[in-house]
């Protein structure tokens, strides 16, 4: 009873999900062609051993060290995405083992991320990062398919410079920032010269257009503007606590401004 239950053991498996089997026979090594998939499956005892695949998406982490094409140094970090062919999966263990992943991805990882670093200096794996990480992708993916090995997805995760770079690029950045500066500064110099000049002219217009008034129309324009501003000024003393009087002549409050009316008038000489 007991040889029998051992014997009903060793006569089925189970393949749990999102793993497949595949079959080591005792004469014919792994069977080729055969994948078991989720579920129970018979076998012979003691001949046959499943053998058992994870086939769900997993992530790997691979990085290396290598030099830019303007030989800089630089660590890189990649995230691929992968999984067996399935169909594969017999060939797979016979000539790789179970163990796959980890003996084919970091060297055709590190192989392919220094072929494709090497074509771009290292200003260029920032600025065109997008284009390095499609290169990067595309020949990942087609040497993994040497292998039987389907990427999903592959991510460049980690990207550093050498110190040496790294104070170079600092240095160029604080260099623009001070060009920038300085830009700044003479601009702010120049939009003052202007308003400056402009300025400048409508106190000269303003000028010539008081004077030309004058002229045409004479004391009487300057007499006129000497009673606005009169005006305003005695409404401003008006609205404060404090009175202040100011001197002037005549009845004139307007800080000494003399009354054209008063000035002494050029009598002419009489002729002999």
């Amino acid at each position: 009873m007991g040889i029998a239950a051992i014997v009903g053991n060793q006569a089925y498996y189970i393949v749990p999900a999102g793993q497949r089997a595949v079959i080591f026979d005792r004469w014919y090594g792994i069977k080729p062609n055969y994948v078991a998939g989720e579920g129970l499956h018979l076998k012979i005892p003691f001949w046959q051993w499943p053998h058992l695949f994870n086939v769900r998406i997993t992530p790997k982490k691979i990085e290396t060290e290598t030099g830019t094409k303007d030989l800089q140094t630089i660590k890189i970090g990649l995230r691929v995405l992968y999984r067996p062919q399935e169909e594969k999966l017999p060939y797979i263990k016979k000539k790789l083992g179970t163990d796959y992943a980890e003996r084919i991805l970091p060297s055709i990882g590190q192989e392919t991320l220094k072929s494709v670093v090497a074509h771009y200096n290292a200003e260029e794996l920032i600025t065109r990062r997008v284009k390095v990480s499609q290169d990067i992708r595309d020949s990942l993916t087609l040497r993994a398919k040497d292998f039987f090995i389907i990427l999903d997805d592959v991510s460049i995760t980690d990207l550093s410079f050498g110190q040496e770079y790294s104070n170079a690029v600092e240095q160029k950045q604080v260099a623009q920032q001070e060009a920038e500066r300085a830009k700044f500064i003479v601009q702010k110099a120049e939009q003052e010269r202007l308003a400056a000049v402009i300025r400048a002219e409508g106190e000269a217009e303003g000028a010539r257009l008081i004077t030309e008034a004058t002229n045409a129309v004479g004391a009487s324009f300057i007499e006129l503007r000497r009673i606005e501003a009169a005006k305003e000024i005695a409404q401003k003393l008006s609205s404060s606590n404090r009175v202040l009087y100011v001197p002037g002549s005549g009845s004139n409050m307007l800080f000494q401004i003399p009354n054209f009316n008063d000035r002494p008038r050029n009598t002419p000489t009489p002729s002999n």
